[in-house]
């Protein structure tokens, strides 16, 4: 997961609301289906695709919503620590 964050990191725009909503749905798909087939195979649970694809669309809408909600103050965020640790004065104040 950390490969497919670092290549989105490079090809997609952080300040970008749509992008950021599209990854983490994305994210959100792929975890499901991973959780469903872990289940189907490793506890040997029924599998019902109607079932899966209801709880996928309530799964993806509400991350989704999230994602919408708490946008600002992750950007926001994030960029006060990128510049913590991007600064290049940090490791000087310690010699």
């Amino acid at each position: 997961m950390d490969f497919c964050g670092g290549y989105l990191e490079k090809n997609l725009s952080k300040d970008s609301k749509i992008t950021v909503m599209l990854m983490g749905a994305t994210g959100v798909c792929f975890y499901e289906i991973f959780i469903y087939v872990y289940r189907g195979i490793v506890l040997s649970t029924n599998i019902e695709i109607f079932l899966f694809i209801k709880i996928l669309l309530i799964e993806v809408i509400f991350n989704t919503l999230i994602t919408i909600i708490i946008y600002q103050g992750m950007q926001k965020l994030g960029y006060k620590i990128e510049e913590i640790f991007k600064n290049p004065q940090i490791l000087t104040r310690y010699f």
